[in-house]
């Protein structure tokens, strides 16, 4: 029979084993650039710059929703494995829209056609939280919520084949539920995260503002 381990030895490892089962895997408070393992998607190097207040993006004309895929940057990056954790995904968006379906997102993205995407839109005339499921460019809305601010803050939550969107305000501590759905993974694909940006308008600038991004394993 093995003696057992002495207590400091112990504590050490429930202090690891803690730390790991809920802690950040990626931050970016987007200073000077943005942070190493991002990529664009039909960059458009005039429509995006880094400021002293954060990643900021020209809301341009372009889709995202359906078959049209050609809003420019998109901006993607590696999205870690859900097989054994639970990730939440989580930034800070700004921008004050005036087009119809004119949007700043967060996203669960595989590629173009499948991605769950949760965001600040403009829809007939409303600012709201918007949340949606696309397959194969085939779309699904799963809710559309009334907001009252500009700035929100979007979390997302993957559990194993479902993720579950949520938003708060600023002046809000507590996280509102958008929807949940299951995962449109296509055969092969590999998970992204994604800020989006698109249905702005042609002859006039938005730019759109982000800050306070976060990767993270949470503890089941």
């Amino acid at each position: 029979m093995k003696p057992p381990l002495p207590s400091f030895l112990l504590l050490a490892l429930l202090a690891a084993a803690t730390c790991h089962a809920d802690e950040i895997l990626f931050q970016d408070d987007f200073k000077g650039q943005p942070g190493e393992g991002w990529s664009w998607v039909r960059e458009h190097r005039e429509g995006w710059r880094v400021t002293g207040r954060g990643l900021e993006v020209r809301v341009e004309p372009g889709n995202m929703w359906g078959a049209d895929n050609n809003a420019r940057n998109v901006l993607v990056r590696s999205a870690p494995g859900t097989a054994k954790d639970d990730i939440e995904v989580s930034v800070t968006v700004e921008n004050k829209p005036t087009e119809q379906y004119e949007q700043v997102d967060l996203v669960w993205y595989y590629d173009d056609s499948h991605m769950v995407k949760l965001g600040q839109e403009l829809v007939d005339g409303k600012l709201s939280i918007v949340m949606g499921r696309e397959e194969k460019d085939r779309t699904r809305t799963i809710a559309i919520i009334p907001l009252d601010s500009f700035s929100v803050r979007l979390r997302l939550l993957v559990e194993g084949n479902r993720i579950r969107g949520q938003f708060r305000t600023p002046d809000s501590k507590d996280w509102r539920d958008a929807g949940e759905c299951d995962l449109p993974a296509p055969a092969g694909g590999k998970a992204q995260i994604s800020l989006q940006f698109y249905q702005g308008p042609a002859n006039t600038e938005h730019w759109a503002r982000f800050t306070e991004f976060r990767v993270r394993r949470v503890s089941k």
